[in-house]
């Protein structure tokens, strides 16, 4: 009988070791990506004449946000043919150099994570939208993955916390911004409901000097994203000021985030389709 129970204590203890090695190496993805190769030719792009270019980036070495990448390159190619824009999209990060570049109006990181493009691609990547050049992150480029303290500074406005667990996909009232600049918010409503997995930052983009398209009631919402022993300290929000989508002039360009988007239902929402037209378009103007 000793043995019996000495042989399902140590199942049981192997278990529980392999849930938290599996659950640490999760933890450890999500927040550092794994260790990749950087592709560093350059593509081959046959860009037309008259028409602005957007490049759609949506690799990922972090967390991997499939459904929503899968709907989002439709629906942006549809936006792109609606706009008479070319549109490349890529996961390879050669396109990153300062000749190619040079000839996209606007850079979207589409749920892009991790740690993506090398050192010098990205140093081109800032010299770019501060010569003029637009930058756009959806969702998972506002995560904690990136380590880049320019990134951070110049598209977030923030850094990443965490999104709340047990009610990982809550429905809130998205509110329009009394001083939203008129052209990312114009054809949009002051207000509408959307359910999505609510980013929860350390600080507010607002203070930074970023301009407020859209904020929620973030008292409204359960923020609760601890986990015993790993994450312990993450039962907080943003309060009633909590920010959703945001832009700034940097240098010459202009960058622009939403925290929205983390599943396909988002594509599919019309304001949100019009929010990122929006924000495309206000990233092309000089």
């Amino acid at each position: 009988m000793k043995k019996a129970f000495k042989i399902i204590g140590w199942t049981l203890l192997t278990i529980v070791i392999l849930l938290g090695t599996a659950m640490g190496l999760f933890i450890y993805k999500v927040k550092n990506g794994f260790p990749v190769s950087y592709e560093t030719d350059k593509p081959t792009i046959d860009f037309p004449n008259n028409q602005k270019a957007i490049l759609v980036f949506s690799k990922t070495t972090g967390f991997r946000h499939s459904a929503s990448i899968d709907a989002s390159k439709l629906v942006l190619k549809q936006l792109a043919q609606k706009n008479h824009w070319f549109m490349y999209e890529t996961e390879e990060g050669g396109v990153f150099n300062p000749e190619q570049l040079a000839k996209f109006s606007t850079v979207i990181f589409d749920n892009s994570t991790g740690e993506v493009i090398n050192d010098e691609q990205k140093r081109a990547l800032e010299q770019y939208v501060e010569n003029g050049g637009g930058l756009i992150g959806i969702h998972g480029a506002g995560d904690d993955s990136h380590h880049w303290d320019w990134y951070e500074q110049n598209l977030l406005g923030a850094k990443f916390s965490h999104h709340a667990l047990a009610q990982q996909f809550q429905t809130a009232e998205i509110q329009k911004d009394s001083k939203a600049d008129s052209t990312v918010s114009n054809g949009l409503p002051t207000s509408w409901k959307h359910a999505d997995e609510w980013y929860v930052f350390f600080e507010n983009p607002r203070v930074k000097g970023f301009n407020i398209i859209y904020f929620m009631g973030g008292d409204k919402i359960d923020t609760n994203g601890s986990m015993p022993i790993l994450a312990s300290d993450k039962n907080f929000g943003m309060g009633k000021d909590h920010p959703l989508a945001w832009c700034k002039s940097i240098g010459k360009g202009k960058t622009f985030y939403t925290s929205l988007g983390h599943n396909e239902v988002a594509w599919k929402n019309e304001n949100f389709v019009k929010l990122i037209e929006n924000a495309i378009s206000w990233t092309q103007m000089k």
